[in-house]
């Protein structure tokens, strides 16, 4: 960061306090932001490519009477489950990812200060 940039920020500071409450309320609205919305379409559309997965695997599961299709289609659900899972963690992962980027805006802004008082010393 250049001299500019510094005193820019530093005279405007708002917008990196603009959300001081680590609310769900104020996590939420980051996370259905503008920046965030291909991430919401790719989760939403997995849950929903799944959930019909693993209905359909579950409904031919007691349809069919052999052995072996009975475990390949336990195995797709289990698969899918993890899988939703795994969907879930990364869904909630940028659900943080616009609250982490501004604590780290913060910690910038509060160095480039130390810096600034530590020259004017």
């Amino acid at each position: 960061m250049d001299k500019e940039q510094i005193k820019k920020i530093m005279d405007n500071p708002p917008q990196y306090d603009e959300s001081k409450e680590d609310t769900m309320r104020s996590w939420f609205k980051d996370a259905y932001s503008k920046k965030m919305r291909w991430v919401i379409k790719c989760v939403y559309a997995q849950y929903i490519i799944l959930s019909i997965l693993i209905v359909c695997c579950v409904k031919e599961f007691f349809i069919t009477g052999q052995t072996r299709y009975q475990i390949m289609h336990a195995a797709i659900v289990v698969c899918c489950s993890h899988w939703l899972g795994f969907i879930s963690v990364f869904a909630w992962v940028m659900l943080q990812r616009p609250h982490n980027k501004r604590e780290i805006n913060k910690l910038q802004l509060r160095i480039a200060e130390l810096i600034e008082t530590i020259k004017d010393k």
